[in-house]
């Protein structure tokens, strides 16, 4: 009998990369580009995750959409400009890559769900030769953004994995939710936006405080 297809999907920012650096000083340079506060690091922390464009309404509720359209249009200027410096730089954070490494060797089919665009995902991966790992990646921009289920169940459809051998891996209440929404197991991750108490609240069937908890944490869940 034919194994069934196994599917790992990773969140990026805050579980595979530590880009957060990036995120807050490109989301401050937008406001302030267009003569506004910019919002504190960590309600701009607390967003991460989501699509650009809900993100930024949640930053800035009392602004109208028009107002949100061009903050993002901002955002992304500066993460251009950003990305364009040649000391740019967003790490991977400990153990992630031979994570991703291992499971790929090992059968796994593996994803990626982000609130990143297209171009966006692919710079980062591309940055650190991860993208030929990932058999399904789906972005904000191509779907509707965290936490609705669309971004797994594209994911399915994408590789032919079945939601019970599915597993979302990420470090947000909204990674979890969209789990949830979608029917599929969840794995919290504590280095990144939100708390351990939040994501196992939100869903998360664990929540791994190093990288190498997630291997057998995965069999555990997917079975090798």
């Amino acid at each position: 009998m034919t194994s069934p297809l196994k599917l790992v999907i990773f969140d990026c920012d805050g579980t595979i990369v530590d880009s957060q650096h990036t995120i807050v000083a490109c989301m401050q340079a937008g406001f302030e580009h267009h003569g506004l506060d910019a919002p504190e690091p960590e309600a701009i922390r607390r967003t991460v995750g989501l699509s650009l464009l809900e993100g930024i309404g949640r930053l800035a509720p009392d602004h109208p959409v028009q107002t949100h359209e061009r903050l993002v249009d901002g955002y992304k200027h500066s993460f251009r400009q950003l990305k364009a410096q040649p000391d740019h730089h967003e790490a991977l954070y400990p153990g992630m890559e031979n994570v991703i490494s291992h499971l790929d060797e090992n059968g796994y089919l593996l994803g990626v769900a982000t609130g990143k665009s297209q171009a966006g995902l692919h710079d980062t991966l591309d940055l650190h030769g991860l993208r030929p790992k990932f058999m399904t990646m789906q972005t904000a921009d191509i779907n509707p953004g965290k936490p609705h289920p669309g971004m797994i169940e594209s994911a399915l459809r994408e590789t032919g994995a079945d939601i019970e051998n599915t597993v979302m891996i990420g470090d947000t209440t909204f990674d979890m939710e969209m789990a949830v929404n979608a029917g599929a197991l969840a794995i919290g991750v504590s280095w990144g936006y939100h708390g351990v108490e939040e994501l196992i609240e939100a869903g998360a069937k664990i929540v791994v405080d190093h990288s190498e908890e997630l291997l057998h944490q995965v069999t555990n869940l997917l079975g090798d």
